[in-house]
């Protein structure tokens, strides 16, 4: 059985543990198990909403031998007041929130898919009340302008020995201002989009930024080879202040 095959077989089992409780009303498929099986690999994982009946989800959330009777449990660990991250002991692992109906009206996620509804289920629970809006519009103005001074204070911490900080705003916070102009440089490839997280198959939508992503990300010790390769990019599609650019090349060279 290959991967994603066992994935699928492993909800169906949760599903047929949610139905056999009397208490739970569906289970939605979220991600490559939800509306985009077809791209479900050997590294994807389960991500889900149990969603039950009014007046049980303490119960659902504070016993969890209806995942268990899937299959044993290795580990898991309850990081939000809705869910858990969980691995099963043949190395499927798992995102699951627990939802009543009505939390499910102020939930933000995409479309999904019911691998189980009960016969009195909502049709509609799968499909969001709230819109994933796409994250704000911003001007080139903007993006430049942060790429740059995000580069110039990264640079002042490294040169200050405040390295790790000046990694997140050089090779973190540099990088998500590129995501931002990309659109402006060339047109994207025609792929699932994450509206969660704009980094997700970015290599898949951009596949002639692959080595430039790979310079601007060089690590640790290499933040200012890193930031004067973001330099140059910027400055090669965009119009970049020249007393900033000398400001940030000569931090890179000192």
């Amino acid at each position: 059985m290959n991967r994603p095959e066992q994935l699928h077989e492993r909800l169906d089992a949760i599903g047929r543990s949610l139905e056999s409780s009397g208490k739970a009303l569906a289970l939605i498929g979220l991600g490559s198990v939800g509306v985009e099986t077809a791209r479900a690999d050997r590294y994807s994982d389960l991500d889900f909403y149990a969603v039950v009946r009014p007046g049980h989800k303490a119960e659902f959330l504070g016993d969890l031998r209806w995942m268990s009777a899937a299959h044993p449990v290795a580990w898991c660990f309850q990081n939000t007041p809705h869910g858990y991250k969980l691995l099963y002991e043949d190395g499927i692992f798992c995102e699951l929130e627990v939802y009543e109906p009505d939390e499910l009206l102020k939930v933000r996620y995409a479309e999904g898919r019911f691998v189980w509804k009960a016969r009195d289920c909502d049709e509609s629970l799968r499909i969001p009340a709230q819109e994933t809006a796409d994250r704000q519009e911003r001007s080139v103005a903007w993006s430049v302008g942060e790429l740059v001074t995000n580069l110039y204070v990264g640079l002042c911490r490294y040169r200050r020995g405040e390295k790790l900080s000046a990694y997140r705003f050089v090779q973190g916070y540099a990088v998500e201002r590129v995501m931002d102009l990309l659109p402006h440089v060339m047109t994207p490839e025609p792929v699932h989009r994450d509206p969660f997280g704009r980094e997700r198959r970015i290599e898949q939508q951009y596949p002639d930024m692959t080595a430039d992503f790979a310079s601007f990300m060089q690590g640790y010790e290499r933040t200012p080879e890193s930031a004067l390769s973001l330099l140059r990019w910027v400055e090669r599609h965009f119009d970049v202040n020249p007393a900033m650019r000398r400001l940030v090349e000569e931090l890179c060279l000192r």
